[in-house]
């Protein structure tokens, strides 16, 4: 059987020295060499070897050194060395050592005493220990701190042993009475830990009685105190009136440690809103002193759960959480500003946006790394602000157009999708925002950002001045058409092969002039002349071209179908508030010759690439719906399009007010439940601090917020059957996935009618999980239970396995018996929850992400809803598409799913599926995440589940 070891050296057998060797060294005099031989023959014992020849030797020749090292090394050897025999009883032999730890413990070295002492903690014979009690017990009055810490220790795992209150009857005794005379603080904090776990009425009542002095104790005695006060409280929660009052005092002390978990006592014993208010204000208060960044991130996390469970109080520390963006750190600034976007209301929304636009404007006139991302955020909190509070957007959204232009493509589209959503849901700031939008289009350089723009100037430039605007913005910003001239598709070519001659020769004879599109003339040998030191102006280009025509020669014909649209919208809504039917025909005119233009320029060779067929399609389109006088296709153009963006908006919104009432908890108090009237209870030496705690608990417990834990359905599909009916031991494990960690409670009950000896239950794990300690032996008895707990540690998303067996041993059976156990599989599910992402998000992050796997549709579900939806309960997701896209009966279904796991880890699926002729359901099923771990799990877990149906 396996031995415990506090001590474990990897040593190589192939070169280890023979045990006459290591004895010979021991027996000479020479201090080096038998430092040497105790580490080889410490080795030796870890590794399995037993050497019992060595132990007399030790005792003749190592016992009476007084080198420190040896010493110590000593002590390292009794402690792994086998003090009992077969059976259990103490060998003769060891009786050798009793003297000189005796000895030990009188030795005028303070640090011989104090090893020894230390030593001591690890014995668990009470033979050895019997006489050694009187020597451990005069060093509690010894000079020296260090010894007297290690005395207290000594005697606290004495008496935490079976037999401990025989051989230390009055420790608590003594234990007090150098908790209250001491000055040393480790030597009290070890006092008043030994109270707590071996005398807890003994500790309570001191710390009640030093109640007005806790706050000048030292942080360790403080942490104590503080551990104690949960215990305590925990236990019988009706004296928490009395401990509170010692948290109150400490939140003051100059310890940051002491004060976090002061906090987060507070939180964890009392709902009170005072208490609350403490403990959030201390939060805010480390979150502003401290300058690391993992303890910011541990406060702000603390902050979140206070915002979900006391959102009132929280609303009011919204100012204080905000200072956190002051730090550089982007997560930190990213979690500040989710927890602040949930706590704001309509009384400081004003300090928030006023908060946010400050912080705006610092991005522009500072130059830091990642300051565009940082930007991109903000303008998202601005924009959630504005949404959800209208009469805010107008002192924002002029301050955000500014960035329209910006280099940083993420925050302009950002913006533009904010002002699009904006003009919609405020229709006081349309003409505003319109002026703003055709004054500064120009400087817009994004393809994405100029089609959105595009699109809001074409849906709600209504009156005759912004058509007017607006059709005179695109025109200037395309400039003069046709894009290019007959003679300059042909020279474009000889443009590439003089640039060649030029690398040769810088000077060029020929001079004739060109004429550019913008209809001016330049000098072609100029341009050549200088082509080694300027970029080349190719014919048709601009020296500095407006964006829209950088856009198109470019070769971007998305853009041109955008421009086409917008054109088309335009005119049309011209026609109809133009008395004039001469200008309007003159801006139909213009624009089919700007959309003619652009589909001469890509179908020609000046591109090296030419229009796709989609582009080209719709601007066909537009072309023959100028040219058409049908209403019902004007219509379509001229209102569908801002009816449907309309819906659309509506739909999320609706979506998130959906999002919301799931979030809220439903709970029900039981009709039998008891009814405690508050107001006829007696206050008589309750605190304020007490009245609003038991005002809280009423409140709780009529609205039946005690019972949400007690789901007894839920914990019975928790326990996992691990052996048989007919097996000798009976075990089952109720098992407990906590974020970081799985808790095993596993039952393990004796049927036999012999005592088991050394029952072990060994664990293995397979995947990313590890046994964090191993469970100790024990003995059982006839037809009894034991319940064995065992802790591990799980570090990333991924499906993993824990097996083992039930070793023990009987007494006429010597041999060991083992009990091979049931696998207990973890799911992947255990471990991530739905989430949510914008679209673009999603887009960036599968582009991002390298782990793919693949997954072809496997099922008998015949409806491509139906299946969708058993995807999503199958694998704990949440679907990204809206529910609008997914009505319909066309055969075909597309959808995105998104979960993010405890770890943070993203896991992103896309379905694609398609009704076959026979009415199969084919198609893939992909999967994206940034580990390989949850990709290839979360794809076996669809494998598995998606062959059932809705049964």
């Amino acid at each position: 059987m396996e031995k415990s070891c506090s001590l474990l050296i990897h040593f190589d057998k192939r070169s280890q020295a023979m045990a006459n060797e290591i004895k010979e060294a021991l027996e000479g005099n020479d201090v080096e060499a038998k430092i040497d031989a105790l580490k080889k023959a410490i080795m030796l014992l870890l590794n399995g070897e037993s050497l019992p020849q060595l132990f007399i030797t030790i005792v003749r020749y190592v016992l009476p050194s007084e080198d420190h090292t040896v010493q110590k090394l000593l002590l390292l050897y009794l402690e792994i060395i086998d003090k009992t025999d077969a059976r259990g009883r103490v060998l003769p032999e060891m009786i050798l050592i009793c003297q000189n730890l005796r000895n030990n413990l009188q030795h005028p070295n303070e640090y011989i005493r104090g090893v020894t002492l230390r030593f001591l903690c690890r014995l668990t014979e009470p033979e050895i220990l019997e006489p050694l009690v009187p020597s451990v017990l005069t060093n509690l009055d010894h000079r020296h701190p260090f010894i007297r810490r290690h005395a207290l220790l000594a005697i606290a795992a004495i008496y935490r042993l079976p037999t401990g209150e025989q051989l230390l009857p009055d420790a608590p005794e003594l234990i007090e009475k150098t908790l209250s005379s001491d000055q040393d603080l480790s030597a009290r904090r070890n006092a008043f830990l030994m109270l707590a776990s071996c005398a807890q009425p003994r500790a309570v009542a001191y710390l009640l009685s030093q109640a007005d002095h806790v706050a000048n104790w030292g942080d360790l005695l403080q942490m104590a105190a503080l551990d104690l006060i949960r215990k305590v409280c925990r236990a019988n929660p009706g004296e928490k009136g009395k401990h509170i009052k010692v948290i109150i005092s400490l939140l003051s002390c100059p310890s940051e440690a002491v004060v976090y978990e002061c906090a987060s006592t507070l939180v964890s014993l009392s709902s009170a809103p005072t208490a609350i208010r403490a403990a959030a204000n201390t939060y805010c208060r480390l979150l502003q002193s401290q300058s690391d960044n993992n303890v910011k991130l541990i406060v702000l996390d603390r902050l979140n759960e206070l915002k979900t469970s006391h959102r009132e109080i929280m609303v009011e520390m919204i100012m204080d959480v905000l200072r956190a963006l002051s730090s550089p750190n982007l997560d930190i600034r990213r979690k500040t500003l989710d927890i602040t976007l949930e706590l704001i209301t309509s009384r400081n929304i004003d300090e928030v946006v006023l908060t946010l636009k400050k912080e705006v404007v610092k991005t522009q006139s500072t130059e830091l790394d990642k300051n565009g991302e940082y930007q991109q955020m903000l303008v998202q909190a601005i924009h959630s602000c504005a949404i959800k509070f209208p009469q805010v957007a107008s002192t924002v959204v002029h301050l955000l157009m500014d960035f329209l232009g910006d280099s940083n493509v993420a925050s302009a589209i950002d913006v533009v999708l904010f002002v699009r959503e904006i003009i919609e849901t405020n229709h006081k700031l349309r003409v505003s925002v319109i002026t703003r939008l055709l004054d500064t289009f120009y400087q817009i350089r994004a393809a994405r950002v100029c089609s959105c723009a595009l699109w809001i100037i074409g849906e709600y430039c209504l009156s005759l001045s912004e058509v007017e605007s607006g059709i005179a913005t695109i025109k200037q910003c395309l400039g003069d058409v046709p894009f290019y001239t007959a003679t300059e598709e042909g020279e474009t070519a000889d443009a590439s092969k003089k640039l060649q001659q030029v690398n040769s020769s810088v000077t060029v004879s020929s001079r004739r002039p060109v004429v550019l599109a913008d209809g001016t003339y330049a000098t072609q040998s100029a341009a050549l002349e200088t082509a080694l030191s300027a970029p080349t102006v190719l014919p048709g280009s601009l020296a500095s071209p407006g964006n829209l025509r950088a856009l198109i020669l470019s070769g971007d014909f998305f853009v041109g179908a955008v421009i086409a649209s917008t054109l088309t919208k335009l005119v049309l809504r011209l026609e109809e508030v133009q008395p004039s039917k001469a200008e309007a025909n003159k801006a139909c005119t213009d624009a089919v010759l700007i959309m003619t233009s652009m589909l001469q320029l890509g179908q020609s060779s000046f591109l090296p690439h030419p229009i796709d067929n989609d582009s080209y399609d719709r601007i066909v389109l537009c072309i023959r719906l100028l040219c058409n006088t049908g209403d019902d296709v004007r219509k379509i153009c001229s209102q569908s399009c801002r009816q449907s963006f309309a819906a659309m908006l509506a739909e999320k919104q609706f979506q998130e007010n959906e999002a919301i009432k799931a979030k809220a908890q439903i709970s029900y108090a039981q009709p039998d439940d008891l009814i405690d009237f508050y107001h006829l209870k007696s206050r008589k030496g309750m605190s304020q601090l007490e009245l609003e705690d038991e005002v809280q608990d009423d409140l709780k417990r009529a609205t039946g917020e005690f019972m949400k834990d007690g789901d007894d359905a839920n914990k019975l599909n928790r326990i996992l059957q691990l052996t048989g009916f007919s097996d000798p031991v009976y075990a089952e494990s109720f098992v407990t996935v906590h974020h970081y960690d799985i808790v095993l409670d596993v039952t393990v009950i004796n049927r036999t009618k012999e005592t088991l000896q050394n029952l072990c239950l060994e664990l293995a794990t397979m995947g990313d999980l590890k046994l964090v300690d191993r469970p100790q032996n024990y003995t059982l008895a006839p037809e009894s239970s034991k319940q064995i707990r065992a802790n591990i540690k799980v570090s990333s998303t991924e499906t993993g396995v824990i097996f083992g067996n039930i070793v023990y041993e009987t007494s006429n059976v010597h041999e060991r018996t083992v009990v091979v156990l049931n696998d207990i599989h973890i799911d992947i599910m255990a471990y991530i929850s739905p989430a949510t992402c914008s679209d673009v998000t999603f887009r960036n992050m599968w582009a991002e992400f390298e782990w793919e796997n693949k997954v072809a549709v496997n099922t008998i579900i015949q409806d491509e809803r139906e299946f969708l939806n058993h995807i999503i309960k199958s694998t704990n997701m949440k679907c990204l598409t809206p529910l609008s896209a997914l009505d319909g009966n066309c055969g075909f279904l597309a959808a995105n799913l998104y979960a993010k796991s405890v770890f943070g880890e993203d896991a992103l699926v896309n379905i694609s599926v398609e009704k076959q002729a026979d009415r199969k359901l084919n198609g893939y099923i992909r999967i994206r995440s940034k580990t390989q771990g949850i990709a290839l799990s979360l794809g076996d877990k669809i494998t598995l589940k998606q062959k059932g149906g809705s049964n």
